[in-house]
C-alpha cells in the first residue's frame, strides 16, 4: 500500500512538472527565470491563434493608406486636359498645374507649350508685342515727336527747338495748338489733335496792319501779328477774375480788353509793386497791368491780371520779333 502511495506521488509530481513546461510565454526551458515584478509576456494577437473558449483579441483598426507622394505621367493633365484630382502629400505644396506657368508632368512638350494661359503658348510667342500708344503725351520720346514738333513750327505756334522730346516747351504750344482748335486742353495729342494738326489750324486774327500783340481772352493766347499775319502763336494765362488782397486793398484780377500801345518796360526780373511776385521782362500796356515771362503758364487763367507767357516766349518778343514801346497791344 506503502508502495502504490510513493509511485502515485512520484506520476503527480511528473505530470505537474511537465504541465509547467506547457504554460504561454513562459521560458523555463531557457533556464531564465522571471524577475520579480516583471508583467508576463503575452504573445501579440496576430501570431496567437483563439482557441473556443479564450477571449477574443481585439481586432486591429484597418489603416488608410497615406497618398503617393509620387505622381505618375499625367497626373496633372496635359495642356488643356484635366487630369485626376489628386490630393497633395500633407506638408508639401500642390504641384501646379496647367495655366500657372509650369509644364505639367507628363506632358511631353519640351518647348514649354501649355504653361500660361492653356492654349498651349508658353516660352513667350503668345504674348502680343506691346502696341505702341496711339497718342504723344508729355514725356514721350523718338521719331513720332519730332514730326510733331515740326508741324508744330511750320504752324507758328512757339517752339524754339526740335528735339524729339516731349518736355514743357512742347506742351505750351500743344496746348496753344488746341486753344486755337477749340478742343479740351490737356496737352495730348490724341485723334483730334492730330486732326488740327493734319487741317492746319491757325488762329485768325482781328487786326489787318501793322506790327501789332494781340491777346486773345477767350482763348488764352498771344498772337505776334504782323499785317494780318500770325507769325506766332503763344500759350498765355490772363487774369482769373477772382478778387485778392495786396497791400490791405482789395482788386479783381482782370485783364481789361481794348487796345492800348506799350508806354513802359523793364528789361529784368522785377518785383510787383503791389507784392504779388516777380515777372521776368514785362511790357506794360495799361496801368499795373503787363505782358511778362513766368515758370508757370497754365492752359487757363491763373493771374492777377497781367498777361503770362514762357520765359523763353518773352525773350523772343523781347530779342527777335521786337516789341518796344509804342507797339500797338489789342486785347480781345
Amino acid at each position: 500500500m506503502t508502495t502504490q502511495r510513493t509511485t502515485w506521488r512520484r506520476r503527480a509530481a511528473t505530470t505537474a512538472a511537465l504541465a509547467l513546461l506547457l504554460l504561454p510565454g513562459c521560458s523555463l526551458a531557457d533556464g531564465a527565470e522571471p524577475s520579480p515584478g516583471a508583467a508576463p509576456a503575452v504573445e501579440s494577437p496576430t501570431t496567437s491563434t483563439a482557441s473556443p473558449g479564450d477571449e477574443p483579441s481585439p481586432t486591429p483598426e484597418p489603416s488608410t493608406p497615406a497618398p503617393s507622394a509620387d505622381h505618375s505621367a499625367g497626373d496633372e493633365g496635359t495642356a488643356g486636359t484635366a487630369g485626376p484630382e489628386v490630393d497633395p502629400t500633407p506638408g508639401t505644396s500642390p504641384s501646379t498645374g496647367p495655366g500657372e506657368g509650369t509644364t505639367p508632368p507628363g506632358d511631353g512638350n519640351a518647348n514649354g507649350k501649355g504653361n500660361g494661359n492653356g492654349n498651349g503658348n508658353g516660352n513667350g510667342k503668345g504674348r502680343q508685342e506691346e502696341k505702341k500708344p496711339d497718342h504723344i503725351e508729355y514725356g514721350a520720346t523718338g521719331e513720332r515727336v519730332v514730326a510733331l514738333q515740326q508741324r508744330l513750327q511750320e504752324l507758328g505756334y512757339f517752339l524754339l527747338e526740335v528735339d524729339g522730346a516731349y518736355g514743357p516747351a512742347t506742351q505750351q504750344a500743344v496746348w496753344a495748338l488746341q486753344k486755337a482748335a477749340g478742343l479740351y486742353r490737356d496737352g495730348v495729342v490724341g485723334p483730334q489733335t492730330q486732326a488740327a494738326l493734319d487741317r492746319g489750324v491757325r488762329p485768325t486774327p482781328v487786326s489787318s496792319s501793322g506790327k501789332v500783340v494781340e491777346i486773345d481772352l477767350d482763348r488764352q493766347l498771344v498772337l505776334a501779328v504782323e499785317d494780318g499775319h500770325v507769325v506766332r502763336t503763344i500759350n498765355a494765362s490772363s487774369g482769373n477774375g477772382e478778387t485778392f488782397e495786396a497791400l490791405g486793398r482789395t482788386y479783381r484780377a482782370n485783364t481789361p480788353r481794348g487796345t492800348f500801345a506799350v508806354y513802359m518796360e523793364r528789361n529784368y526780373l522785377h518785383e510787383s509793386t503791389l507784392e504779388l511776385g516777380a515777372m521776368y521782362r514785362p511790357k506794360y500796356f495799361t496801368g499795373s497791368i503787363a505782358v511778362h515771362g513766368s515758370p508757370s503758364i497754365p492752359p487757363y487763367p491763373a493771374s492777377h491780371g497781367c498777361v503770362r507767357v514762357s520765359n523763353s516766349a518773352m525773350n523772343w518778343l523781347w530779342d527777335t520779333w521786337g516789341m518796344p514801346k509804342g507797339t500797338t497791344v489789342v486785347v480781345h
